[in-house]
C-alpha cells in the first residue's frame, strides 16, 4: 500500500511555478492527497494559499487530554532538468526513481499512511498532517499553516518535518540570508575615462570583501553539528556593450548562518562592507538590501518530540539513533518560531534536485513505522 501510494504521488507533476514559470504547481497533487485522506475517514481541510496552490490539512482526532503532533511535508518539487520520464515512477530493486521520490514524496507518503493509521489507535492527542506548498521557494505553505493555527488559537506540541535525512534524527540546520548589492557608476563612452566611472570594477571591491569574509568564516569556531557559516557570490549582472562605461552593476550574495547568528547582525556585516569601501574610495557609491532571510534551527536533544522519535527508532531498528545536523534550510524553522518544537526525519536516497533521483523503499517503510509509533508515544 505504501509503495503504491508513493508511486501515485510521484506520477503527479507538482513542479513549483515560482521556480519554473508555467509549471503546473501543487493543485493536482493536493486534490489527490485530500481525496486519499478523506477515503481513510480523516477530517480534511483544503486551503488555498496562492491561486490554485492549496495546502491540505488532515486531522486524526484524539479522545482528548494528550499532546498533539504535527507531521509536515511539502508537496512541491523542483524542476525536472534533464530527467527522463520524471513522472513515471520506476522501481529497480528497493529503489523508486522519479522527480520528488526523495524530496519529499517518500516522507509525504509515510506521513499520510501514519496519519490514517493513527486514527484507529485510540490516541488522546491529535495527529495533524500538513501537506504544504512552496517549500522549495519561499515556504508560503508552512507560513500559511502556522497563521491558520494561530488564528484558531491552537498549535501543535511538537512536529516531525519530513525531509530526506537518511533516517537520521536531525535537530539542527543552517539558515540563510540573500542580499543584493548595487554599485553605481557613471555612464560614458569607452573613449572618455575622464567622464566614466566603471560600476562593474567598483563591484570588484565588494567581491574581494566577500572572499575575505568567507575566509574568516572558514576559520571560525565550528558548530558541533553544522560546521561553520559561509558566504558566496550567487549572481552578477551589469553593463550594456563593450564601448560604454557601465552605470550599474548588481550582485547577489548568499550568507549561510548558524544557530545564534541573528539576521540583524548579518545584515550589519553586509552594510559594513559598503561603508568600509566608501570610506577609502570617494567614487564608490553602492547600496545593499536584504531580499529574503530565514533563521537557523537548533532543537534541544531532550525536547519531548526528539526523545519520542529517538526512543521509537531505537525500539524498532535496534540501533542507536544518530542525532545530526543538515546544511540546507527547511520549513522547521518556521514551526520553531511559532512555538512548535520540530524534529526532521525522513527516508534515504540520492539525487536531490538532480537528473537522477531515487528513494530507498525500505527506508520509506521504516519511516512510516517509526513515525506512527512516535505518534503513539507522543500523543
Amino acid at each position: 500500500m505504501l509503495t503504491e501510494l508513493l508511486g501515485r504521488l510521484v506520477s503527479i507533476d507538482s513542479v513549483n511555478p515560482d521556480l519554473v514559470p508555467g509549471a503546473k504547481g501543487e493543485g493536482a497533487i493536493a486534490s489527490f492527497v485530500a481525496g486519499w485522506l478523506r477515503r481513510q475517514g480523516l477530517e480534511v481541510h483544503v486551503e488555498d494559499v496562492c491561486d490554485g496552490r492549496p495546502n491540505v490539512i488532515a486531522i486524526a482526532r484524539g479522545s482528548g487530554g494528550g499532546r498533539s503532533l504535527m507531521l509536515n511535508a511539502h508537496t512541491d518539487t523542483v524542476g525536472v532538468g534533464g530527467m527522463k520520464a520524471p513522472f513515471r515512477p520506476t522501481i529497480q530493486g528497493n529503489r523508486m526513481y522519479g522527480r520528488g521520490a526523495l524530496d519529499t514524496k517518500g516522507a509525504l507518503a509515510a506521513f499520510m499512511l501514519a496519519t490514517a493509521h493513527a486514527a484507529g489507535r485510540g490516541l488522546r492527542g491529535d495527529v495533524v498532517l500538513t501537506a504544504v506548498i512552496d517549500e522549495e521557494y519561499a515556504s508560503a505553505g508552512t507560513e500559511a499553516a502556522v497563521k491558520r493555527w494561530r488564528a484558531l488559537g491552537t498549535k501543535a506540541d511538537g512536529a516531525i518535518v519530513g525531509e530526506p535525512t537518511n533516517l537520521e534524527v536531525v535537530i539542527a540546520h543552517k539558515g540563510f540570508a540573500w542580499f543584493e548589492f548595487e554599485t553605481c557608476g557613471t555612464a560614458a563612452h569607452g573613449s572618455r575615462p575622464d567622464l566614466g566611472v566603471d560600476a562593474i570594477a567598483k563591484m570588484g571591491k565588494v567581491l574581494a570583501a566577500i572572499e575575505q569574509m568567507e575566509e574568516r568564516l572558514a576559520r571560525s569556531k565550528p558548530h558541533l553539528l553544522l560546521g561553520t557559516g559561509s558566504v558566496h557570490a550567487s549572481t552578477i549582472c551589469g553593463g550594456q556593450e563593450f564601448s560604454s562605461y557601465p552605470s550599474r552593476c548588481r550582485l547577489g550574495v548568499e550568507r549561510r548562518t548558524l544557530p545564534g547568528e541573528a539576521i540583524g547582525s548579518v545584515e550589519a556585516e553586509m552594510k559594513g562592507i559598503v561603508a568600509a569601501i566608501a570610506a577609502e574610495d570617494p567614487q564608490f557609491r553602492a547600496s545593499v538590501c536584504t531580499k529574503l532571510a530565514r533563521g537557523a534551527l537548533e532543537v534541544p536533544a531532550d525536547a519531548p518530540v526528539v526523545q519520542a522519535l529517538a526512543a521509537q527508532f531505537r525500539r524498532i531498528t535496534g540501533r542507536e539513533p544518530k542525532l545530526a545536523g543538515m546544511g540546507g534550510w527547511m520549513d522547521s524553522t518556521l514551526l520553531a518560531e511559532a512555538g512548535i518544537p520540530p524534529v526532521i526525519f525522513g527516508p534515504a536516497g540520492e539525487g536531490l534536485h538532480a537528473d537522477v533521483e531515487w528513494v530507498d523503499l525500505d527506508s520509506v517503510a521504516q519511516c512510516y513505522e517509526i513515525v506512527l509509533a512516535t505518534a503513539g508515544q507522543f500523543c
